[in-house]
């Protein structure tokens, strides 16, 4: 997994000036692989969809992936009949490859990529960009998976489409529908600081950027498609699915140890009101209070068991303070990363070492709630012991929230603003332009 710095913040959402004609809006990528007999029908659809139906500059380029066929010579033609289409030949195969090295050379302020068997229906096309033309989204995706979706499949593609979707809402916690529709678009200022973080260079690419942006607080749109499976598919299903699960594994255990450096993401959304810096209320407070209660109902039960484990061969106290002390360690590690959403090995031991200054005090709470009960009864029950033990713990749970969150996590006080590197404005044709302008 890629621990390299990234090349900078992500930029606000703002929606793309208006100019005169020059730079295409759109630059729509198309990969290939030894696709010399679908190539140039898919091409030609395409160019005349755009230039019937899209009211900006376009372009479309054909990566072609280290092709061993006569797909260089149809895309070199294609680029010589039709205007606003490249080629570009890359010497190694990969379709995360092509898009990467395309994308990141492209001078369009929206990237997009569809498959060469335009199995999604173009209508679609522009309610993809739309949103991040208007700044309304980071990035989009279409979906197969959204119930007003009209798709046409075999079973098994279905079955194998869901079952990967689920996996990935299973292990990676994706809020997105559709992960391997061959049909996204992303914003050229968020891909400059996104692709630099993502590794596959095959099929995974996909899945892997929206899993990265989701994480990094990008808003992802999802388009309703109309799609038919293409029974001439060259994609190898099982060879493709090996591959995906150990992206799967990498990215999960990337985003478990916090290796990746997501913070560093962290990016002005514009008018967003959740972002906004209001006097006297507490920036996250009401999700660090659902983390918190999550948390320290796992350690609670967790502390209870290991306390009646240790009850077995040791006195009261010593039971407590041994289970107390395991507890804290767990519960201190899972706030830091679940509740506060610290990431990376950073200032965890000196984390550690306040939490056991928070177990110390917790630890005096409950243990003077047991010294009192034995002070009140010469044998009390377990059930009493556990219910007294419980009883503590309550107190001592707001106690050690309001020193986590004040002393132990604290927010972090905001930076001084640097000044911001001036970018370029993409320059937007007139949306009036006519059909022959757009030729």
């Amino acid at each position: 997994m890629r621990t390299d710095s990234s090349p900078g913040s992500l930029p606000a959402r703002e929606h793309l000036p208006a100019a005169a004609a020059g730079t295409p809006v759109l630059d729509v990528v198309v990969p290939v692989y030894n696709e010399e007999r679908d190539l140039g029908p898919c091409v030609r659809r395409l160019h005349e969809h755009l230039t019937r139906t899209f009211p900006y500059a376009f372009r479309i380029t054909v990566a072609d992936n280290a092709s061993t066929d006569g797909t260089p010579h149809v895309a070199a033609r294609l680029a010589a009949d039709l205007a606003a289409v490249r080629s570009v030949r890359l010497e190694q195969k990969g379709r995360g490859r092509a898009l990467r090295t395309v994308w990141s050379a492209s001078d369009a302020p929206v990237l997009a990529y569809m498959d060469v068997d335009l199995s999604t229906g173009l209508n679609a096309l522009l309610p993809l960009v739309a949103p991040l033309i208007s700044g309304h989204s980071d990035l989009a995706i279409g979906s197969r998976l959204a119930r007003s979706s009209r798709v046409v499949r075999g079973a098994k593609r279905e079955v194998i489409s869901r079952a990967y979707n689920l996996i990935l809402r299973g292990s990676l916690q994706a809020r997105f529908s559709d992960a391997q529709c061959g049909f996204k678009a992303i914003r050229r200022d968020v891909a400059q600081v996104l692709l630099p973080l993502v590794e596959d260079t095959g099929w995974f690419f996909d899945t892997e950027m929206l899993v990265l942006a989701e994480r990094a607080g990008c808003r992802i749109h999802e388009v309703p498609v109309d799609w038919v499976d293409d029974p001439d598919s060259t994609v190898h299903i099982v060879r493709t699915a090996t591959e995906d699960l150990k992206g799967v594994w990498r990215v999960g255990k990337a985003l478990a140890t916090g290796s990746l450096p997501l913070d560093r993401l962290a990016r002005p959304f514009g008018d967003d009101p959740r972002d906004r810096d209001l006097t006297g209320v507490p920036q996250g407070l009401a999700r660090q209070l659902v983390g918190f209660c999550v948390v320290g109902a796992l350690s609670t039960l967790f502390y209870l068991l290991l306390y009646s484990g240790f009850r077995h061969f040791a006195g009261s106290q010593l039971a407590n303070a041994l289970a107390l002390l395991v507890s804290a360690v767990a519960n201190t590690a899972a706030n830091r990363r679940l509740t506060f959403g610290v990431r990376g090995r950073g200032g965890a031991v000196r984390h550690q070492a306040q939490g056991l200054v928070v177990f110390g005090i917790g630890l005096a709470l409950t243990s003077g709630s047991l010294a009192a009960l034995s002070a009140a009864t010469t044998d009390p029950g377990h059930s009493t012991e556990l219910a007294v033990l419980i009883a503590a713990n309550l107190a001592a749970t707001v106690l050690r929230f309001l020193l986590f969150r004040a002393w132990v996590f604290p927010d972090p006080q905001p930076a001084a603003p640097s000044p911001e590197p001036h970018l370029p404005e993409p320059h937007l044709p007139d949306p009036q332009r006519t059909w022959s302008d757009a030729r």
